[in-house]
Order: C-alpha cells, then structure tokens, then sequence
C-alpha cells in the first residue's frame, strides 16, 4: 500500500485544488496515518469517539481532527478539548451539548450543521424546516462556545451521477441561502463538507470546500 502514490493520484483528480482534503483514517492503523503525515496530510477524519480519542495521543500536534461520523451527546465532553471539527451536527440538542462542554474547556468548538439531502432514510441530519425551527429559536442566539463554519450533507449512495449532483447542488443552494440571511456573529460560514470517494469529483463541481477521502487513499478495509 502506497499511501503516499495513493494521495499524489487523489490530488492529480481534484477539480479544485482549493478543496480541503481530510483523510478518512477510520479503521486504519496508527502507522497508515503516520504515512499519511509524512505525505503532507493533516486532517484526519474518523467516525467513532472512542478511536478518534487513542489516536489522537499517537499523532503530532498539529494535526487537525475532524469527527466525521453520528455522534451522541454523551460522547462530546471526550472530544472536547482537541476536535478541530465536528462535521455531523444534526440535532440542536447536539449542538447546546457541543457549546456546554466548549465552555467547559474555555473553547469555541467548530462545527458544520449536517443536513438531510438524501433520499436515502438512512442518513443523520438536519430537513429544512427543522433548521429553521433551531435557527429561530430564542435559545439559539445564547450559544456562545461554537461556531458553525458551514454545512455538510452525505449524498445518496447511487449509481446515478444526476441524482447525487442534485442533491450536493441542493446543499449549495441552502448555503448560499444561509449566507443571506442576518445570522448571529458565531456562525461563519465558509465550508460545505461534501464528497467522498465515490463522489468526490462532482461534489467539487458543485461547489464543495472540503472532501472526506477513505479508501482511496488507504485502500479497502481490511
């Protein structure tokens, strides 16, 4: 496995060489992200707490951690004082837990509000009506330890090329809606975290900021 050819043919396919790209190292060994490391990558993404919490002693400082996967509540307080970003924000209840343990930390906590835009009943997130219920809410403008960089959505897992472009084309959409409305100083938006492997490419032709890249780069599981 050569992770370092593996990364340099990722990039070469880049349709915007602005994106971000954050290693999806979920599952792979400590040495796999050191190889990573050594290859210039520094965003790491991983989808469990528990493994994003012994990984993060084994690696250099300067490495920004993203929690990429459905977290619970209860687990924020174990991230808290290192998570660089939380990209599945995908309940207000989530969030006023994510800004009680920031101020616990005397930390604003990065994070991106993960909207519902697959067809797919699977997949976490925030419907349109639900955001604005949160974002009208009177609770909502006391949030004083997150900032919300931007948005994130997962695309159906399909086939058809049309279907996912519609739906990342709908998440830019909605950001681009989100821009124009008068929002509290602590949301900033800048990102839209969508693509991964399998989509990574129209994602960034629908105006993705930041991609989540796996088994492309470390290859298959196992």
């Amino acid at each position: 496995m050569d992770i370092k050819a593996n990364l340099e043919a990722v990039k070469k396919t880049f349709i915007n060489q602005e994106c971000r790209l954050v290693a999806v190292s979920k599952t792979k060994p400590i040495e796999d992200l050191k190889d990573a490391y050594s290859a210039g990558i520094r965003d790491f993404g991983e989808n469990k707490v528990q493994e994003l919490q012994s990984k993060q002693p084994e690696m250099p400082d300067d490495v920004k951690w993203h929690m990429i996967g459905h977290l619970q509540s209860n687990k924020v307080k174990y991230i808290a004082p290192f998570v660089h970003l939380i990209h599945g924000v995908d309940s207000f209840k989530l969030l006023r837990e994510i800004n009680k343990q920031g101020k616990k930390m005397d930390r604003k906590i990065n994070v991106l509000l993960q909207m519902h835009i697959a067809e797919e009943e699977s997949k976490f997130g925030f419907d349109k009506e639900e955001l604005d219920e949160m974002l009208s809410n009177p609770d909502f403008l006391s949030l004083s330890h997150v900032r919300i960089q931007g948005v994130m959505g997962m695309a159906t897992f399909t086939e058809n090329e049309d279907q996912v472009r519609k739906e990342f084309r709908g998440l830019k959409t909605l950001f681009e809606e989100l821009k124009s409305r008068q929002l509290p100083e602590f949301v900033q938006l800048k990102d839209i975290s969508m693509g991964m492997s399998g989509d990574y490419q129209i994602a960034q032709e629908e105006g993705s900021t930041m991609v989540r890249i796996g088994s492309a780069i470390f290859g298959g599981r196992g």
